[in-house]
C-alpha cells in the first residue's frame, strides 16, 4: 500500500489570490444518477464524492473524473490530514478500505470507524469477521480477534492502535460474569490482563507508547488505567483521559465529594470543584489547560487553568480551541437554542442555526469559522458574516502569514477554491 509522506498544508498550498473553478456539479449529475457526500480536500484543489454509475454500481468522482473502480456500496468517504482521499467500499465479497482509488487486499464482513495517524500516513480501522472484531492498520489486521469491540484509536506516530474489547461471552441474566468484569484495552491485538466492569475513551500517550483509559470497576466506582495499572484512587464517575503533552502523566474529569474536578494521576489539578468537567485540552505549547465546565447546575463555559470564565451559556459549549500563540482560547457556545462562537469569553453578537470551531490566524488575532442559517452558508471573521449565502462552504484556513484565507464556496451549482485577502474580506 502506498504511504505518500504527509506535508503539512501550509506548506503545499497554493497562496496567490484567486478564485477557480474546480467543478461544475450540475455536470456531475449529468453524469450520474446520484451524488452523495461531497467533501473537499484542505488544501482545497480537490472537491470528490460518491456518485452511483449504474444500478448498484458507485464510485468516487474527484474534481468531475471518476475513479476506474467500482463498488456496490460506499461510505465514510473523506481526505486525511495529508489530503489522501479514503473511504470504505464493498464489493461483493465483502468490505474494505480504498485509497486513491486503489482497495486495501483484505476483505471483512464490515469496517467503520476510519482512524488516521496525525499527518495521515496511517489509516485504521475497526473490522468484524467470521471469527469476531479487530482492528486494520494500513492494510495489515491484528492476528488476534475479540468477542466484541466499541472503539479504534490511533496513535499520533500511525505505528499503534487500541480499542476496548469483550474478552469473554455473556449468558443473559449472568449477572455474577458482568460484575466480574467482560471488558479490557487491546493494543496492537494483545488485551492487558486486568478486566473491568465497562471501558470507555482511550487514548494515546504522544509517544504511543502508553495508553489510558476510563473504567467501570464496580457499581458506583470508577477510574483511570494506565498501561494495565488503575489509578489508587477511586471516583463515582469518570470521564475521558488525556495524557499530558510530552510525557505518561494523564488527566480526567473525576466526580469527587466536592464536585468534579480535574484531576492528574487521581490527584486534583485544579481546587474548584464544578457541577461538571469534561473535554480538557492543552495548548500546542502544553504550557496552558482547558476545559468545558458547569459552575453550577445548567450554566456552562470554559475554564482555563482552573479560572472560568466570568460568562456562562445555558444550551452547551463545545470543546475549547487554543490559539497557534497558546494567548487566546474560543469555543462554540449555545444560548436559547442558537449558536455562536465565544473568544476568551466574549460572545459573538451575530447567532446562527449552525457554527462550526473557530479557527485562529497564525497571530491569534484573527478569527474565523463557517455557519449557516436555513439553506445558506456563510463565512464568519470576528463574529461578522463576510461573505454572501452559498450552498456551502468549506471551514476556513489561513496563509502562513495570515494575510488570506483559503475556502471552499459551492455556488449556483458550482464548486469555486478561493483565496482572498483578509483586508477585503475586513473592509
Amino acid at each position: 500500500m502506498h504511504n505518500a509522506a504527509a506535508r503539512p498544508f501550509n506548506e503545499s498550498s497554493d497562496w496567490d489570490a484567486s478564485t477557480r473553478l474546480l467543478a461544475d456539479l450540475d455536470e456531475w449529475r449529468s453524469k450520474f444518477t446520484e451524488i452523495l457526500g461531497l467533501v473537499t480536500s484542505g488544501d482545497g484543489e480537490k472537491v470528490a464524492a460518491i456518485v452511483k454509475t449504474a444500478e448498484e454500481e458507485y464510485t468516487v468522482c474527484v474534481n468531475g473524473e471518476p475513479w476506474e473502480n467500482t463498488f456496490e456500496k460506499i461510505w465514510s468517504l473523506q481526505f486525511g490530514p495529508d489530503d489522501r482521499l479514503t473511504c470504505i467500499a464493498s464489493d461483493g465479497d465483502g468490505w474494505k478500505v480504498v485509497q486513491e482509488d486503489t482497495p486495501w487486499e483484505e476483505s471483512f464482513e464490515y469496517v467503520w470507524n476510519l482512524r488516521f495517524s496525525r499527518g495521515g500516513q496511517a489509516v485504521a480501522a475497526n473490522v468484524r469477521t467470521s471469527e469476531g472484531y479487530g482492528v486494520i492498520l494500513n492494510g495489515v489486521p491484528w492476528e488476534d480477534t475479540f468477542i466484541q469491540m466499541r472503539s479504534c484509536e490511533i496513535s499520533a506516530d500511525g505505528l499503534h492502535t487500541a480499542g476496548t474489547v469483550q474478552l469473554e461471552q455473556l449468558s443473559e441474566g449472568d449477572i455474577t460474569t458482568f460484575k466480574k468484569g467482560l471488558w479490557s484495552i487491546a493494543v496492537d491485538g494483545l488485551d492487558w490482563e486486568p478486566r473491568f466492569v465497562n471501558v470507555w475513551g482511550c487514548a494515546f500517550s504522544d509517544d504511543g507508547f502508553q495508553v489510558a483509559a476510563e473504567v467501570r470497576i464496580a457499581h458506583g466506582r470508577q477510574t483511570i488505567v494506565v498501561g494495565g495499572v488503575p489509578w489508587d484512587a477511586t471516583f463515582r464517575a469518570v470521564w475521558e483521559p488525556c495524557f499530558v503533552p510530552g510525557s505518561h502523566d494523564v488527566i480526567a474529569p473525576g466526580l469527587t465529594s466536592e464536585g468534579w474536578k480535574l484531576l492528574i494521576n487521581g490527584k486534583p489539578i485544579w481546587t474548584s470543584g464544578f457541577a461538571q468537567v469534561w473535554h480538557q485540552k492543552f495548548s500546542g505549547n502544553g504550557k496552558r489547560l482547558a476545559a468545558v465546565v458547569a459552575p453550577k447546575f445548567g450554566r456552562w463555559t470554559i475554564a482555563v487553568d482552573g479560572e472560568p470564565w466570568k460568562t456562562t451559556f445555558g444550551d452547551a459549549v463545545l470543546k475549547p480551541v487554543f490559539s497557534p500563540d497558546a494567548r487566546r482560547i474560543g469555543a462554540v457556545v449555545k444560548a436559547d437554542n442558537r449558536w455562536t462562537v465565544a473568544v476568551d469569553g466574549v460572545p459573538w453578537p451575530e447567532v446562527f442555526e449552525m457554527i462550526w470551531d473557530p479557527v485562529f490566524s497564525p497571530d491569534g488575532a484573527i478569527v474565523a469559522t463557517k455557519a449557516s442559517q436555513g439553506k445558506d452558508y456563510f463565512l464568519v471573521i470576528n463574529g461578522r458574516t463576510v461573505s454572501g449565502g452559498c450552498e456551502s462552504v468549506s471551514v476556513p484556513r489561513f496563509s502562513p502569514d495570515g494575510s488570506k484565507i483559503l475556502f471552499n464556496s459551492f455556488e449556483f451549482g458550482k464548486c469555486y477554491r478561493r483565496v482572498v485577502p483578509l483586508e477585503e474580506l475586513l473592509r
